[in-house]
């Protein structure tokens, strides 16, 4: 009785194992597919399931199986149950450990992710490689200016020049430069970070940029900007636009301008450059709201100034890397290219550049950066003021 009973329970524990393993395949499997392609870790609950419910299709198949063709009871048996029992409880384990496992490979596989995307960078899902238990980045002492944004104060770089910040481990590269980006503006103010990072985690290259204060960006030509004391209506907001009237009784129209501003009394506005001689800083006016609608233009500069693509311009040079490159090719918006034939505003896609062409860039600094890393008759990026 006992060798029967041993080589039954021998064999309960194989077909155990191998729902186990059926279980923790299926879990791998799907957390390869959702970290392929959500490029984020599959959460526990889901993949779990996944496995789990392989185990009871298996067993529900096999179940209706032997009730269809032998008719037995054995299914009630309490021997049946504890093996039931014992299959979904090793199933999850190994469903758990599989989702682990998928999740590793496919994060640590940088080619298999590039593959399905097309389109995403390889360091993007490349894992930092580093010793210890978490990621140390070392800032470069030697920080560079961001063009097109006013330069960050020396004592603020002789701050973070040199700075050593801890992150913790598993990050991608790409995620890694997110959280340096992240900490330099929260800690330090600063308004745009441009950072390239190694797989190591070493930092390559750094430069900042502070955002530029006041209004002088956002105003149209031929106009200024003014501080007068007046009383704007309490409903009066940041672009509306208004009358400004003198007091008293003999009170007459001055100006038409627009709102950018008030703090109490002293109230900003935006006014034709002939109009602004006749404001007078020491005397008191009234403002009348006029019932107009916001202007495109107006929209557009504010969304400029929140934006952090700026303009460039750069000269393809014979033999660099970008002679013989598509327009649409380029990693940062072509808005037009100066050429022999003239200049060619919102050149197509199809164009190629070709030595000699001036191309007028828009993008984030570091798109304009890399662009101006090619060799060009200026050596350097131009601003398009």
């Amino acid at each position: 009785m006992v060798a029967p009973a041993v080589e039954a329970g021998l064999a309960a524990a194989v077909r155990i194992a191998g729902l186990a393993t059926l279980s923790g395949g299926v879990a791998f499997a799907a957390a390869v597919a959702y970290r392929w392609y959500g490029r984020t870790p599959i959460p526990e609950g889901p993949a779990v399931l996944l496995g789990l419910s392989s185990v009871a299709l298996w067993l529900n198949t096999t179940a209706t199986l032997i009730g269809a063709i032998g008719g037995s009871d054995a299914l009630v048996e309490p021997t049946t149950a504890l093996y039931t029992v014992g299959a979904f409880v090793v199933g999850g384990i190994a469903a758990d450990l599989g989702r682990r496992a998928g999740d590793r490979v496919a994060t640590e596989s940088a080619t298999l992710s590039a593959g399905v995307s097309g389109s995403l960078d390889g360091d993007v899902s490349r894992l930092v490689r580093s010793r210890g238990r978490a990621i140390r980045v070392t800032l470069p002492d030697e920080i560079d200016d961001v063009e097109g944004y006013d330069p960050v104060d020396d004592e603020r770089k002789d701050d973070i020049g040199g700075t050593t910040l801890l992150f913790p481990k598993g990050l991608t590269v790409g995620e890694l430069r997110e959280r340096i980006v992240a900490r330099l503006e929260d800690d330090y103010g600063v308004g745009y970070v441009d950072v390239e990072v190694a797989a190591d985690g070493a930092v390559d290259h750094l430069a900042l940029g502070r955002r530029q204060a006041g209004l002088g960006r956002t105003l149209p030509p031929g106009t200024v900007g003014v501080a007068v004391r007046a009383d704007p209506a309490f409903s009066a907001s940041p672009g509306d636009a208004v009358e400004v009237w003198t007091s008293g009784a003999d009170a007459e129209r001055v100006a038409t301008a627009e709102l950018r501003a008030a703090v109490g009394d002293v109230v900003t506005l935006v006014v034709d450059e002939r109009d602004a001689d006749a404001l007078d800083s020491d005397r008191r006016y009234r403002l009348v709201t006029l019932p107009r609608e916001p202007q495109a233009d107006r929209e557009l500069l504010a969304g400029i100034r929140e934006a952090d693509e700026i303009a460039g311009v750069v000269t393809v040079a014979e033999g660099g890397d970008l002679d013989g490159t598509l327009v649409g090719d380029v990693s940062a918006t072509v808005v037009a290219v100066d050429g022999p034939d003239g200049l060619e505003g919102t050149p197509r896609p199809g164009r190629a550049l070709r030595p000699g062409d001036r191309v007028y860039a828009l993008g984030r600094p570091e798109q304009l950066r890399r662009i101006g890393a090619q060799p060009t008759d200026d050596g350097a990026v131009e601003r398009a003021d």
